[in-house]
């Protein structure tokens, strides 16, 4: 089989932009995919895998009932934020995790074993990287300045940190995502400033993660894919959008920035610390035009930074053009 030939594996849920506007470019380079959600594996997607001892690798077929792929020819995969297997209605709810785990480990273990294929990113190396608190350490290792923090559980320790800081302090989730609420919705915990005065025995309930406010002049999603890297501005208004931009769209205006060479240096340096090709990294820019690191998603959204700053910014071109490179 030629190299041109070769497919790419785009794991991903259905309703992702980001992953469409990968599979767009990769569509314009003649290069064959195909895309599935691991939720749709076993009941709608068909895996054979098989290994023998003189073989590199895997060896078998990936099917989604319209095109199959041969595991052997997989130049790369795309993974990103897949959803979990589900397991048919057939098997008792209490009895469906132990599959549900079963099916999870066995799709991701055959692809994680593919000979040859590159990764963006390997779910492995991902799932470290995502860690918060953890990549202040390596962000600072990476020569990249980073908040004044703490984490604790201990209310005395909480207000000798505001002691020490002697100025506004934020609280912000250690783990992303959003609660559940009733009714399906989910509530997002958003970033948020706290009063040291008011802190108590409540802060025994769980880790808190609190930091020092940085004073901003506008903030930077920097999106990087391999060694190219991406700054699109976020300037908002209102102080709710300023202390996270995520509680209101309406409120910010989007354009591009030059990233310095000493960041994108530093962000490299993270990106092969944990071995992992892309990231969706948050930084605000301080008024004497300082960069100041809070955190990377791996696995980031960041078709909006592309859309709404126009074609500055070819950030799905750039992983298709990686993806395509693999085994050429």
């Amino acid at each position: 089989m030629t190299a041109a030939a070769r497919p790419v594996l785009v794991v991903a849920e259905r309703l992702d932009p980001s992953a469409d506007m990968v599979v767009d470019q990769l569509n314009q380079r003649d290069v064959p995919v195909i895309r599935f959600d691991a939720a749709e594996f076993p009941q709608q997607l068909t895996l054979s895998a098989g290994h023998a001892p003189t073989e590199p690798g895997r060896t078998g077929i990936l099917d989604d009932g319209r095109r199959t792929a041969r595991l052997e020819d997989v130049r790369a995969v795309c993974w990103r934020r897949p959803g979990r297997p589900v397991i048919a209605d057939a098997v008792p709810g209490p009895y469906a995790t132990w599959p549900q785990n079963q099916a999870e480990c066995a799709l991701l273990d055959v692809v994680a074993a593919l000979p040859g294929a590159r990764w963006i990113n390997n779910p492995h190396h991902d799932r470290i990287a995502a860690h918060k608190p953890q990549q202040l350490v390596t962000a600072t290792r990476c020569g990249l300045r980073v908040p004044r923090s703490l984490i604790t559980n201990d209310p005395d320790a909480a207000r000798d940190f505001a002691k020490q800081v002697d100025g506004p302090l934020i609280c912000k989730p250690v783990l992303g995502g959003r609660l559940p609420v009733d009714e399906g919705r989910k509530l997002m915990v958003a970033t948020h400033y706290v009063d040291p005065a008011a802190f108590d025995g409540s802060i025994r309930t769980t880790g808190h993660y609190f930091q020092e406010a940085i004073e901003k002049a506008y903030e930077v999603r920097l999106v990087a894919v391999a060694d190219r890297v991406f700054g699109g501005t976020l300037h908002t208004s209102p102080e709710k959008a300023r202390t996270d931009w995520r509680t209101d769209y309406e409120h910010i205006t989007y354009g591009t920035v030059d990233v310095p060479e000493e960041i994108a240096t530093g962000v490299r340096r993270f990106l092969a610390y944990y071995g992992i090709v892309c990231g969706s990294f948050d930084f605000a820019v301080t008024l004497d035009g300082e960069w100041v690191f809070f955190e990377n998603n791996p696995a980031g959204t960041r078709a909006w930074v592309e859309n709404h700053t126009g074609t500055g910014l070819p950030i799905a071109a750039a992983h298709a053009d990686y993806v395509r490179g693999a085994c050429e």
